[in-house]
C-alpha cells in the first residue's frame, strides 16, 4: 500500500511538472525559445512542444494513459535537456534528466504493482 501512495505522489508531482514546464513554451516565453534555439527550435515548433509536454502531463495523471503521457512528456523534458547540453549549461542539464529517470521508474513500477494486483 506505501509503495502505491508514493507511486501516485510521483505520479502526479511529475504530471503537475511536465504541465508546468510546457506552458512557458506553449506561451513562447523569451527564456524558453533562448534556450531552445540552440537546437534550432523556434515559434511555432517550441509551442508545439510545449503542446507535447502538456499533453504528456496531463495523459500521465490519467491510469489508462500514464505509459503514453510519460512518452510524450519524456520527449519533451529529453529536448529540453538536449538543449540544454547543447547550450553549454552542463549543470542544470544533468540535473533535467532527473524527470525523464523518475518517468522510467514510475511506468516500471506501476506496470509491476499492477500486474501483482491482477
Amino acid at each position: 500500500v506505501y509503495k502505491r501512495q508514493v507511486l501516485g505522489i510521483a505520479v502526479y508531482a511529475l504530471a503537475l511538472l511536465s504541465v508546468a514546464a510546457g506552458f512557458p513554451k506553449l506561451l513562447q516565453m523569451p527564456q524558453e525559445l533562448g534556450f531552445l534555439s540552440s537546437l534550432g527550435l523556434a515559434g511555432p515548433a517550441v509551442s508545439v512542444l510545449g503542446v507535447v509536454q502538456i499533453a504528456g502531463g496531463v495523459l500521465l495523471a490519467v491510469n489508462r494513459y500514464r505509459v503514453v503521457g510519460a512518452l510524450l512528456a519524456g520527449v519533451a523534458f529529453l529536448v529540453s535537456s538536449v538543449a540544454l547540453f547543447a547550450g553549454g549549461n552542463i549543470p542544470f542539464g544533468h540535473f533535467s534528466l532527473l524527470p525523464i529517470v523518475l518517468l522510467i521508474i514510475v511506468v516500471f513500477a506501476g506496470r509491476r504493482t499492477e500486474s501483482k494486483a491482477a
